[in-house]
């Protein structure tokens, strides 16, 4: 039996990249551990790796690797046995050929009987390697696939990563493995805090790496542990003060990711700055310093905050003095943008806009408001939606982009276009409308619930759909630099959960004459490409909410533009697969479908007087019947009844299939039949094409 003991790789960095900091570990965790699987040096039900992770190290700890690999089984195939003997029995000069090859005597070798003949085999049972052999080159391997945007050189060698390594820890058990990693030698020395413990820290074996670590190293390496100490931290911390803290995720790891030894200080600001918005304080402690901002039970912002200092420091007030200094500066800056954008209105902003370019090929942000304003009176016009005051709100939408606050916090687009909106006493519809006109900004997010808003984000993405890819900027791969992707989704969803029957061939349409407006031409080609972009998200949002992945298939194929229309047909399809005899009929379209692929039917008029057999009558009736029954419900978008009157079909189509041959030599009454067939398969279209449905039979 094979021994195996626990491995360890940590590298040690200057600071890591703080957003990245968790992907990069579990990555290299995961990689690691399929490689060394691949090498056989993993036992079976061996448990998973544990990556750590502080902003100066990347660690993974594999709690059992074989000491080798285990004895390997090669086969190697010779000449044919017919070819390796002469008739008397003797080796042939291919036989003694392949036998001398392989180190062996002809007497030696083995054969291997197959369905096409017997074989002369050579069969050896080979040592494995040791992992000390195979583990540096498993571990290179996967640092090179670690999600790296980009790679940094430094010193006088040629290594890359994402920030300098420092030191190198290598263990399988008390044993270093040797190896070298951008230029740095593996060893069992790792390192402390940079300021409380900088002195190397020996290590005799990987299961003393988190506690050395902790003590004396004061880091805590757990990714996991040391965001839930900075949690308690916090809690402990607003039980005394007046308010709650404001945690969010993003925010919560991307501290944890800047310190290796966490302690959390209450601090605060003067009450004065909370005359500035209250948003645009929250960007400047959490985005710009990294502070929890705190609330009181009504929601509203506290002059307090909370910071995570990386020092366990006796000397706090000095600490705390020391932040609520350089955020009194950052405060201060807001407070001067927010007084400085009030001197002037908003409106007054719009022939700004002429100098900030949106794309250089597709104009100005001043450019694209025109085009707005033009779309966006023809959508709240087929919606009913006030058209003046999406005309408004458009022209406004991108106004803020040229203030002073949004300059300085980007994220506070459309937000701070609000504030400065109520202040010139625009609309609150047209005030809202600009702030909500960029939602959903990120997967989970709500869409705009006023319905100027929906309007204007609706002519917003499409505009900048259309445009980006009437200019080639179409996304590829993981590659979506304009995030054409989030805005396509963002489309459908407004659409979808506002109920808007919109139809995307003509906003596309729409779109497209105001650019033309413009001079500048999209053709039917882009036109095309783009909604078939956008439609192409529907299977992402509909998976996630649960919907099974062949009914999404199954009303793609109708070529459906309406966002409504789809998401209708969809839940009837959903609600239809439920049915006892959806199984049958998704079987009988599918052996419909594969008879009139393979002919041409000549007319899709079914001659009464031609039906000769019961069942073929009978199915004849029924669709006279239900053509009627379902007309009315389809212009009504009554999906699921539409499917629940089809279902009563089975009878009759099973009765049809297995009474009525389709195919007969008579000319004229196999077309009739044909024709019968697909006056059925198109009464299933109307809703979805089911041929697409994967139903276990009952």
């Amino acid at each position: 039996m094979i021994g195996c003991k626990p491995l360890l790789f940590e590298l040690g960095t200057e600071e890591l990249p703080p957003k990245n900091l968790q992907q990069l570990a579990s990555t290299l965790a995961e990689q690691l551990q399929q490689n060394l699987n691949a090498l056989q040096l993993l036992p079976e039900q061996v448990a998973a790796p544990h990556w750590y992770a502080t902003p100066r190290r990347l660690a993974v700890l594999l709690p059992a690797v074989r000491n080798k690999q285990p004895m390997v089984l090669s086969e190697r195939r010779g000449p044919a046995v017919t070819a390796a003997f002469t008739a008397t029995g003797e080796p042939s000069r291919a036989a003694q050929g392949f036998a001398r090859s392989c180190g062996v005597e002809v007497a030696d070798l083995q054969r291997l009987i197959t369905d096409k003949g017997e074989w002369l085999v050579d069969r050896k049972r080979q040592p494995g390697k040791k992992a000390s052999e195979l583990v540096p080159e498993a571990i290179t391997v996967a640092l090179k696939k670690l999600p790296i945007a980009r790679r940094m050189r430094w010193g006088e060698g040629d290594a890359e990563f994402v920030r300098p390594v420092h030191w190198v820890v290598l263990l399988h058990g008390k044993t270093v493995i040797k190896g070298q990693f951008y230029g740095i030698r593996a060893g069992r020395k790792t390192y402390g805090h940079r300021f409380h413990a900088p002195e190397a820290i020996k290590l005799e074996h990987p299961g003393q790496y988190l506690q050395a670590l902790r003590k004396p190293g004061k880091v805590i390496a757990d990714f996991s542990a040391r965001r839930q100490k900075i949690e308690k931290q916090i809690h402990k911390l607003t039980a005394v003060a007046t308010g709650q803290a404001v945690v969010t995720k993003a925010l919560l790891d991307e501290v944890t990711a800047l310190v290796e030894w966490p302690k959390a200080i209450l601090g605060a600001f003067d009450p004065e700055f909370l005359k500035v918005p209250a948003e645009a304080l929250v960007s400047a402690m959490a985005d710009h310093q990294k502070y929890f901002h705190l609330i009181d039970t009504d929601g509203k912002l506290l002059p307090a905050f909370i910071t995570i200092c990386n020092i366990d420091t006796r000397s706090v007030a000095q600490v705390r003095h020391g932040n609520e200094r350089v955020l009194r500066a950052r405060l201060s800056d807001a407070r001067f943008f927010w007084q400085t954008d009030r001197k002037h209105s908003l409106a007054s902003l719009y022939s700004s806009l002429e100098s900030l370019l949106f794309h250089k090929n597709l104009g100005s942000v001043q450019d694209k408001s025109q085009r707005l304003q033009q779309l966006a009176v023809v959508i709240a016009s087929s919606l009913g939606v006030d058209a003046s005051l999406c005309k408004r709100a458009a022209m406004l939408a991108k106004c803020d982009l040229n203030t002073e606050m949004v300059g300085e916090f980007p994220d506070l687009q459309g937000t701070m276009g609000r504030y400065y909106a109520l202040a010139d006493g625009e609309p609150d519809a047209v005030a809202e409308a600009i702030s909500t006109h960029y939602l959903p900004r990120h997967a989970g997010d709500t869409i705009p619930t006023d319905r100027v808003g929906q309007v204007l984000a609706i002519a917003d993405k499409l505009d900048t759909l259309l445009g980006l890819f009437a200019v080639g900027e179409i996304p590829t791969g993981d590659k979506d630099p304009y995030a054409l992707r989030r805005a396509a989704l963002g489309l459908l969803r407004i659409m979808t959960e506002a109920g808007l029957a919109l139809d995307l061939e003509d906003l596309l349409h729409n779109a497209a004459t105001a650019y033309a407006e413009q001079a500048f031409v999209v053709t039917g080609q882009v036109r095309m490409q783009t909604r078939q972009f956008i439609e192409d998200r529907y299977p992402a949002l509909y998976v996630a909410q649960g919907y099974p992945g062949d009914g999404i298939q199954a009303v793609l194929a109708c070529q459906v533009h309406s966002p409504v229309d789809f998401e209708h047909r969809l839940k009837a399809v959903n609600d239809f697969r439920k049915r006892p005899e959806a199984a049958a009929l998704a079987a009988a379209n599918k052996r419909i479908a594969n008879i009139l692929k393979k002919t041409t039917v000549p007319t899709t008029s079914v001659q009464a007087a031609r039906l000769v057999e019961p069942a073929e009558q009978q199915l004849y009736q029924s669709l006279m019947i239900l053509q009627r029954e379902v007309r009315p419900l389809l212009a009504a978008g009554e999906y699921v009844e539409v499917l629940g009157k089809l279902a009563g079909l089975r009878g009759v189509i099973d009765r049809f299939f297995d009474e009525v041959m389709v195919m007969v030599d008579d000319l004229e009454v196999r077309n009739n039949r044909l024709s019968l067939l697909q006056q059925l398969a198109a009464l299933f279209l109307n809703v979805a094409d089911i041929t697409h449905l994967r139903i276990d039979t009952p």
